[in-house]
């Protein structure tokens, strides 16, 4: 910056030097006469030349306002450069004197209009009527006054000596008039920067009024008689040419704004009215100096000093008169602002505060009454501080110091901007002993600070508020889901950072088990109303330091922090279960839930690489797993988080992945087993089964793949194929050419669990697989994989009952396992039933397993239902159903799950044979065969019993030959059956 300030004041000193040497040139006499004309006459004509080039070009090349005064500027320097040059041909090359009308007279004549044009192009303009009028009077108050002085000392003179031709006259007193107008615009008009640049302005009037003084000493009679070229006169015309021409390319500077009194020392406007008001009484005390001249010489008063005084005195009484106007004018108009301001500081909201650089108060405006309930004359005088809550006191004054700072830091940078202002928040003492939060709007006013404060307690309570609406549940008011994790993540860092090392965490997971049951049955509205009760017993259970959160629903958290054990935490956890599981009184009746909860411990994390946000969201998600298994084993119960648990997750998500990829790229097959006819050991349908194919070739069963099947997307997925395949198969096997040889078609079953059968969308897929096959609606068995709970029982009769709309049969499968309550075995719509394996494999050798499987068969034929079983893999297990009155078996007795080659030939045979009978029991009579059974609903079957296939993996996961299997396949690892492809 100092490098740049030098390089722009470097032509200000190369000028200053050129004019100094001129000057001591002049001051010498150049060494010789020849020399000094020469200077006098070509050096004066070169600088004006300069100066007539730069104001040109400049006026030239930029634009604005200013442009034609500097134009005017150029051509006024222009002529003269002309009329010194024309002086110098006379003097130096022609060698004989100036002609009395030679051109150079007429140059120099046009000199002061150019340039008293350029004045008025560049003055600020009045706007008003009595502006204008005042313009005029100042102007004529100069010029008078200078007139009359000047015709006093030389003008006088110079009228009286001179006997030539009027034209002559008026050429002799042109020059010093023109000049004193030139002068009189130059004092008397006020010149702004508005294209920015006043220093050219203010440096162009300087140039002017140094050649208009040197045109005035020039006219004198005792210079003019004995004036020569090249004297010390002329080194006043060079340094005025100079001035001009540097003038427009001086630097650029603005005066620094005092817009505000707080910015020290007196508005610059002031200063300028000081000196316009002044200029007409300088005027009159030049006018009565020439008045005195020529009265204490012993001359006799002149008319036109006479007239000109009396003029400029009439003149100076009418400016009076205006400016008594003016004042009167301003006064009423600064006392109407006076009154708007005052009214608008007195009737503002806001309070407007006045403190000394002391903190002491001298304005309050009145809206304090109503703010802060406080008198504004009783806060005159005190200490701002004393009003300010203590403990927001270091820190006011430390913002007030910083703003103080950077506003003399701003001022210092940039004067001409405005002053920055700050905002300061704190709590001050209200008249009524409470703390109100207000925010003031800070900035300076002299040497003290001008406060605009504002109530904004509203406010402030709002943010809190929304800030704890944000963090907090809005029904129970606990911490919620965001603000537990913040907490948990501070404890993890906190804790680890500290190096505690006795120091546990605990997490628990809260589910409220009956909690939909009674939103269901009492409403909502008393569901929320034992949300909240379950709240306050959950905050009143735990510690002061723990963190109970409700994450939506009817889900709790708590965090646990301290130097807990687990047995602790464990007590902790069943008081908080015993709790919940509480009777709640609501509105006169009593509700009951339980609650499971999954606890899982962590601890603090350490060291530099330790991330609390991975630490707190794994946490999160174990005692969500421990929770959930707490709910899978029964509910209303605790259970602890153990790695093994992780482990069975992902072996369930990477299971249902793999069943995913299975069904989409064609890693699933189907087998079918037959089902016989016990009375004639005919195949009267066959059940689809899925194997899935290995990577060897070989089709395994693994009971845990086909359990994963039964829940989630994958499971929906995996159902829709299995029926897709099933239908697809079975018209494959009915469009074979018939002959001896040929397979007779028969019905296909598929068993699918109740959530599946429950599920949208697996009644379209059935229609569309049967409408899009042709498959007869009669050759389509859907076997129900166990009853399942009630809950689901009047969903799953609405399916059963709108698949056999279509004509499909239904089958219960797996009966005497599971859940299921024989009222709602009554109301399903079935027309068959499937006694499960686990009560026929003991069938043939324990007494209670014959009973059993005997009262399942005939309540079976006495609903109307065609009845069969699963799982006969032994001779004597085909004889006692034999005797029971079993309708139709499957099992490894006949033949196990076969391929489509296997089983067409299978089906080209008709039938396989029976054991034969060993008689009946000594203790039971054979029941008569189900063949012809009918319901007592009066549906008919007219075809064989309809047996049901086998499908997806059911409870108990028994598809397997498990015991004693007399032909068949073995067992396989991992509980998987080989099955060698054909």
């Amino acid at each position: 910056m100092r490098r740049l300030r030098d390089s722009r004041a470097l032509p200000g000193f190369v000028l200053g030097g050129l004019c100094l040497a001129y000057a001591m040139g002049a001051a010498a006499g150049w060494g010789s006469r020849q020399l000094s004309a020469f200077m006098g006459d070509f050096g004066l004509a070169a600088a004006a030349l300069a100066a007539a080039l730069s104001c040109l070009v400049y006026g030239c090349t930029v634009g604005g306002h200013a442009r034609p005064a500097w134009l005017l500027f150029g051509l006024s320097s222009l002529m003269v450069a002309f009329g010194n040059g024309t002086w110098g041909w006379y003097e130096l090359v022609v060698r004989t004197p100036l002609p009395r009308d030679s051109l150079a007279e007429y140059a120099f004549l046009l000199f002061a209009p150019l340039a008293i044009t350029g004045v008025l192009v560049l003055a600020q303009h009045p706007r008003t009527a009595a502006g204008w009028l005042c313009l005029m009077l100042d102007g004529w108050l100069i010029a008078g006054s200078l007139f009359t002085l000047s015709w006093s000392l030389a003008l006088g003179r110079i009228a009286a000596g001179e006997d030539g031709s009027p034209l002559r006259l008026a050429l002799n007193l042109a020059y010093p008039v023109l000049d004193i107008l030139l002068v009189s615009l130059v004092v008397g008009l006020r010149f702004g920067g508005r294209d920015g640049n006043r220093a050219a302005v203010h440096t162009a009037m300087l140039a002017l009024a140094v050649t208009v003084t040197c045109d005035a000493l020039f006219t004198s009679p005792e210079l003019h008689n004995t004036y020569h070229s090249g004297e010390l006169l002329d080194a006043g015309w060079f340094s005025g040419s100079l001035l001009l021409a540097w003038a427009p390319w001086s630097p650029r500077w603005r005066r620094p704004l005092r817009e505000h009194p707080s910015a020290g020392g007196l508005p610059h406007r002031r200063v300028a009215t000081t000196f316009s008001a002044l200029t007409p009484y300088a005027a009159a005390a030049v006018c009565t100096a020439g008045i005195l001249y020529n009265a204490l010489g012993g001359r006799e008063l002149d008319r036109v000093v006479a007239a000109a005084a009396c003029t400029v005195g009439l003149a100076l009484i009418l400016r009076q008169g205006v400016m008594l106007l003016d004042n009167l004018s301003l006064a009423q108009e600064l006392a109407h602002k006076e009154a708007h301001f005052r009214s608008l500081v007195q009737g503002s909201s806001d309070v407007i505060m006045i403190a000394g650089a002391n903190g002491v108060l001298s304005y309050v405006s009145p809206a304090a009454l109503g703010v802060y309930g406080r008198d504004p004359e009783e806060l005159v005088g005190g200490n701002l501080l004393d009003l300010v809550h203590p403990e927001d006191v270091g820190r006011v004054l430390s913002e007030v110091r910083r703003y103080l700072a950077r506003a003399r830091l701003a001022t210092h940078r940039s004067p001409g901007t405005a002053e920055p202002s700050a905002r300061v928040e704190c709590r001050i003492s209200s008249g009524a002993g409470e703390w109100l939060h207000v925010e003031s709007t800070v900035s300076r006013h002299r040497d003290g600070l001008l406060l605009n404060s504002r109530d904004v307690t509203e406010r402030v309570m709002l943010q809190a508020q929304l800030q704890h609406n944000a963090f907090h549940d809005p029904l129970t008011d606990l911490p919620n889901r965001a603000l537990f994790t913040q907490r948990l993540r501070a404890a993890l860092g906190s804790r680890g950072q500290q190096g505690e090392t006795g120091a546990g965490i605990a997490v628990l997971f809260l589910d409220l088990d009956g909690f939909k049951a009674v939103n269901d049955t009492a409403g909502h509205q008393v569901g929320d109303e034992l949300l909240v009760q379950a709240a306050r017993r959950l905050q009143s259970a735990v510690r002061c330091g723990d963190t109970v959160a409700r994450f939506g629903g009817d889900e709790f958290a708590a965090l646990v922090c301290g130097p807990l054990g687990r047995l602790q935490v464990q007590e902790l956890a069943e008081r908080l279960r015993l709790a919940l599981s509480e009777p709640y009184w609501i509105g006169g009746a009593e509700l009951g839930v339980a609650a499971s909860i999954g606890i899982a411990f962590g601890s603090p994390e350490r060291g530099p690489a330790a991330d609390p946000r991975f630490a707190a969201d794994e946490l999160m998600r174990n005692a969500d797993l421990a929770m959930y298994r707490a709910k899978s084993e029964g509910k209303g119960r605790v259970v602890l988080y153990t790695p093994a648990m992780r482990a069975d997750l992902e072996r369930r998500t990477e299971l249902e992945e793999r069943l995913r990829l299975a069904v989409r790229e064609g890693g699933f097959t189907l087998l079918h087993q037959p089902v016989v006819d016990l009375g004639s050991g005919a195949v009267t349908s066959v059940e689809a089964q899925a194997r899935w194919r290995s990577v060897g070739g070989l089709l395994l069963t693994p009971a845990e793949f086909l359990r994963s099947t039964e829940h989630g997307d994958a499971a929906t997925r995996f159902s829709r194929w299995l029926v897709l395949e099933a239908v697809s198969a079975a018209v494959e096997r009915r469009g074979l050419p018939g002959g001896r040889g040929a397979p007779e078609p028969v019905p296909v079953a598929v068993r699918l669990s109740v959530e599946r059968l429950c599920s949208p969308g697996l009644y379209e897929t059935v229609a569309a697989a049967l409408r899009d096959s042709g498959l007869p609606a009669d050759e389509l068995v859907i076997e129900v994989a166990r009853m399942g709970p009630d809950s689901l029982a009047d969903e799953l009769g609405r399916r059963l009952s709108a698949l056999r709309g279509l004509g499909v049969s239904t089958w219960l499968a797996g009966y005497g396992a599971g859940g299921g309550s024989l009222g709602a075995l009554a109301r399903l719509p079935l027309d068959g039933l499937k006694l499960d394996r686990t009560l026929v494999q003991e069938l043939g050798e324990s007494p209670l397993s014959r009973t059993l499987a005997g009262h399942a068969l005939r309540l079976g034929r006495d609903l109307g239902m065609a009845t069969a079983a699963e799982g006969v893999d032994l001779p004597r297990q085909v004889s006692a159903l034999q005797e029971l009155g079993c309708g139709q078996a499957q099992g490894s007795a006949f033949a196990p799950p076969l391929d489509e080659p296997r089983l067409r030939r299978a089906l080209a045979h008709r039938g396989y044979p029976l054991p034969m009978q060993a008689g009946p029991l000594p203790a039971r009579r054979p029941y008569p065969p189900a063949t012809g059974d009918t319901r007592t609903s009066g549906r008919t079957s007219g075809r064989t019993d309809a047996t049901p296939g086998r499908g997806a993996h059911h409870e108990g996961g028994s598809d397997l030959p498990e015991r004693r299997a007399v032909t068949g396949p073995s067992g396989g690892p991992h509980g998987e059956t080989v099955v060698p492809p054909a």
